[in-house]
């Protein structure tokens, strides 16, 4: 795959979950607790890790091995979104880079968002709770528009929020649908290869423009600014 760089790009649009921050302890504690509370021996951080990014049905798959089709699945996810709204702060980090990629974004006038499929009822508290987020121009959680990633319609939401063109933007992210997103919205794509990536991911063949394999690495994509 060649490396593309984004010289004419006007603003950066990121996934959250396993690209800006790293929530994927308290989203594996608030699944492991489901176990517990039913007398389930507990599971370690590394299995519900690379599944963090698709929330409570990928949690769920890990705790229980259950789909949404499952009849249990609703009930269960019910009581996972109410265990981790509990703990949702407790383990999540912002990404070792992210303060200063997004320090320097700024810096060199460059507008950044965040298009997620955690919905507001989560997003909002972390964005009100981690600094970082107060500077980002537009924030897309995955209820803000009738679909969700890998529909473009949120991240054409974003851009529209910044008052730019979808071209304007590219859109980095740690897991295939939003390599698919991306593309879908006609905006340069890049894969956050430091991030969650999902079982068995194969981020080579997903079409992205460019690949980094830590946050600041972006910088070197947008040299010309």
């Amino acid at each position: 795959m060649t490396t593309k760089q984004f010289p004419l790009v006007r603003a950066v649009l990121f996934d959250l979950d396993g690209t800006l921050i790293d929530s994927a302890p308290d989203l594996g504690a608030a699944a492991d607790r489901l176990r517990t509370d039913r007398g389930l021996e507990s599971l370690p951080l590394h299995a519900y890790r690379p599944l963090a990014g698709t929330g409570a049905r990928g949690m769920l798959s890990v705790a229980f091995g259950i789909t949404p089709e499952h009849p249990d699945f609703p009930g269960l996810r019910e009581e996972f979104f109410s265990n981790y709204e509990r703990c949702i702060h407790e383990r999540t980090e912002v990404f070792a880079g992210v303060p200063e990629l997004v320090a320097t974004l700024t810096q060199q006038s460059m507008k950044w968002g965040v298009v997620t499929n955690k919905m507001t009822r989560f997003t909002s508290l972390i964005a009100q709770r981690v600094a970082l987020f107060g500077d980002a121009g537009a924030i897309v959680s995955g209820d803000s528009t009738p679909y969700s990633k890998p529909h473009p319609a949120p991240l054409f939401a974003a851009a529209e929020q910044l008052g730019l063109e979808p071209h304007e933007c590219i859109y980095v992210g740690d897991d295939e649908r939003d390599i698919q997103a991306g593309r879908a919205a006609g905006m340069g794509t890049v894969a956050a290869m430091y991030g969650y990536l999902g079982t068995g991911a194969m981020p080579a063949d997903w079409g992205a423009d460019a690949m980094i394999y830590s946050p600041l690495d972006l910088l070197k994509l947008l040299k010309s600014h």
